[in-house]
């Protein structure tokens, strides 16, 4: 079901939400004027609880919008989104849009203020990484009157439109992979989960397919910071010491995937008869490996490329207009093998 477009909210909704005049919110919000420190505070909660954001754009162009696109990412060290953003602006290349990224370091609020500076210039269209956000950050979103394209995840709901795959899935697909080649033994390694949801959505389906099947995990790590790779050789290392038979190991991602590969070779370990090996994302840079490490890609510049097309759309219609398409789009991955995963073949 689509969602109907909004009018912005004014400071006449701010006003009639804290019970006190334009002029005073204006005031707060321009932080100029003699105002009382409760005043203020009852103000400013009104503003975040609305979803309110002043508009910086004055005088005859406070009505319009400027033809800029919001693109909030977590990161612009992980190697996802720079093929994310190359699939946007490939789209608003040959358009007045131009997309201008803010970073948001899995912090809900950094998110926040990033999302809240961007719409305080009007900006045609918001896209954004993820589906969990703070309440203040949904009620922006809600209540910017502008196409939002929520972006990498499908398993949740949207504030309006969302292009991406299911991480969920994807984790029970490569544990069914990864069943039907025979391991049984597994262990798993991937960063720290409370903000990184998308990691985190997989390692749930992960552990839901194997438990389905009688198996359960066991050994994991959780690392966050430093090089990727150098943290795949360590927690490669450091695990099969505690756990010696394991005989597959899953990885959150390619990067620290590529470093336990590089151990066990360097260890003389047959890779995939002794221990199997798989990542996620299928970062080419990683094609020049070795071995070719099994993965899953994550579509990564077709998500780009659909949210993209969905904000270029949108910003077209009319106010009163409604999108022909419900702007929920989920891709479907899939499985390399590579040389680190065995092929299941009938006897």
């Amino acid at each position: 079901m689509t969602r109907p477009k909004q009018r912005p909210l004014t400071l006449r909704d701010v006003s009639e939400a804290c019970g006190v005049s334009e002029m005073t919110v204006s005031r707060v919000l321009r932080n100029r004027g003699d105002v009382s420190v409760a005043t203020r505070d009852k103000v400013l909660q009104a503003a975040k609880s609305l979803g309110y954001v002043p508009n910086q754009i004055a005088g005859s162009l406070a009505s319009q919008r400027v033809n800029l696109v919001a693109v909030v990412i977590p990161s612009l060290s992980n190697m996802v989104f720079p093929e994310v953003l190359t699939g946007i602006n490939e789209v608003f290349e040959e358009t007045p849009l131009q997309p201008v990224v803010g970073v948001t370091d899995y912090m809900p609020e950094k998110e926040e203020r990033v999302l809240y500076e961007m719409l305080s210039w009007r900006p045609s269209g918001v896209i954004i990484a993820g589906l969990e956000h703070s309440d203040a950050t949904r009620a922006m979103l809600k209540n910017a009157a502008i196409p939002v394209v929520e972006i990498m995840d499908t398993d949740g709901t949207p504030v309006d439109s969302v292009v991406g795959i299911s991480h969920r899935r994807a984790g029970r697909q490569m544990a069914a992979a990864i069943l039907k080649q025979g391991y049984q033994h597994i262990g798993f390694m991937g960063t720290k989960m409370p903000l990184d949801h998308r990691a985190r959505k997989r390692f749930e389906g992960f552990t839901e397919a194997l438990a389905k099947a009688g198996v359960e995990i066991e050994d994991r790590e959780f690392y966050s910071g430093g090089s990727a790779l150098a943290k795949g050789r360590e927690m490669t290392a450091a695990m099969l010491k505690r756990s010696p038979d394991l005989d597959f190991l899953y990885y959150s991602n390619d990067m620290i995937g590529a470093g336990g590969l590089l151990h066990l070779l360097d260890q003389g370990i047959d890779v995939p008869g002794q221990i199997g090996l798989a990542g996620f994302n299928g970062v080419e840079l990683l094609d020049g490996l070795p071995r070719q490490l099994a993965t899953m890609d994550a579509c990564r510049k077709e998500i780009g490329t659909l949210a993209a097309k969905i904000i270029l759309e949108r910003s077209a219609l009319p106010e009163d207009a409604e999108p022909d398409s419900s702007g929920h789009i989920t891709l479907k991955p899939k499985i390399t093998f590579g040389d680190t995963l065995r092929r299941y073949r009938r006897g």
